[in-house]
């Protein structure tokens, strides 16, 4: 991001953790969850620096996958072409967060529509297709974002705050802390919550294979509306009251707290590199995590923007 290049980078003592990108191309095809369209979807290298990037292929436009491009956050995450409104890509908070779990700061996420395919709800297919592409690391320092003052959005009960870490962490490799936690009127939700320190294994182990999920009747709703043509039990947790109506039940104990924390984790990726600093949120959804990025950079005295090797300062 061009803002983050210019504003002023601060010594730091960090050791150095290169930027990393895909060895290969690789790419899958699925359907939209709301649209129901088939689509093709191929992760690509890219250059240091490049960031992430979304290319519409059946547009030729390019979407840099950043906060300020953040379109609609209505049921998913939705991007848009700045300079073409109508080039938007919904549902990315999966793919960003098998990205940002797997630690990769560059590539180019082609798709031939308007939505990204939702595969099996979460965020396991990707994180295969990125094992099964490779990892290489670049001959460039990461840039981190370093949270320095608390920032908090609001949404009636729901909030959402990023926090500094404190001068312990200063010259650690980035850290982001998570906690989040979630309460349903429906019995099989109910009150859960979820805390990890985000790093490739516990993403890995603890995220990636969390489906989203939905009430019984909020499909019917959306049906209704045009919307969820491709969704189905082979993509979603459905609840019924106290009931899962999934025929294998639930992947693990947490799997709404967890999946609601791997949104969390796409979302926050859309601030141009990895957060340094404490997450903490109750019942935030797509709306209240893109609104505190847009809260955290619209001050500047909550964030500077530093790289893991020492640099002298560069003028604004």
């Amino acid at each position: 991001m061009d803002g983050f290049v210019r504003l002023n980078f601060e010594q730091t003592t960090a050791p150095r953790w290169e930027q990393r990108t895909l060895k290969a191309a690789i790419g899958c095809v699925g359907v939209g969850v709301h649209t129901g369209r088939r689509v093709n979807l191929t992760f690509r290298p890219a250059e240091a620096d490049h960031g992430i990037v979304f290319r519409r292929t059946d547009l030729g436009r390019d979407i840099e996958a950043r906060f300020d491009n953040v379109c609609d956050t209505r049921l998913c995450t939705s991007v848009a072409d700045p300079g073409m409104p109508s080039a938007r890509i919904g549902t990315i908070e999966h793919v960003m967060a098998a990205l940002a779990g797997a630690g990769i700061d560059n590539a180019v996420v082609e798709i031939d529509g308007p939505e990204v395919p939702i595969l099996d709800g979460s965020a396991a297919p990707f994180l295969f297709l990125l094992d099964c592409a490779g990892v290489r690391e670049l001959d460039a320092s990461r840039r981190v974002i370093e949270v320095r003052k608390t920032i908090r959005v609001t949404a009636g009960d729901a909030w959402a705050e990023l926090r500094p870490l404190g001068p312990a962490f200063r010259s650690a490799q980035p850290v982001l802390e998570m906690d989040l936690s979630i309460d349903f009127a429906a019995s099989a939700i109910g009150r859960q919550s979820c805390s990890l320190r985000l790093t490739p294994e516990s993403f890995r182990h603890e995220l990636a294979s969390a489906r989203t999920f939905a009430q019984a009747e909020e499909v019917e709703q959306l049906r209704a509306a045009g919307l969820a043509r491709g969704g189905s039990l082979d993509n979603a947790i459905v609840v019924d009251g106290g009931r899962v109506l999934n025929i294998g039940g639930l992947r693990m104990e947490s799997e709404f707290a967890n999946h609601k924390m791997l949104d969390a984790v796409g979302d926050l990726a859309l601030a141009g590199g990895p957060l340094h600093g404490r997450f903490v949120a109750h019942r935030t959804g797509h709306d209240l995590n893109n609104r505190l990025l847009k809260a955290l950079f619209a001050d500047i005295g909550a964030w500077r923007s530093i790289t893991t090797e020492p640099l002298v300062s560069v003028a604004a």
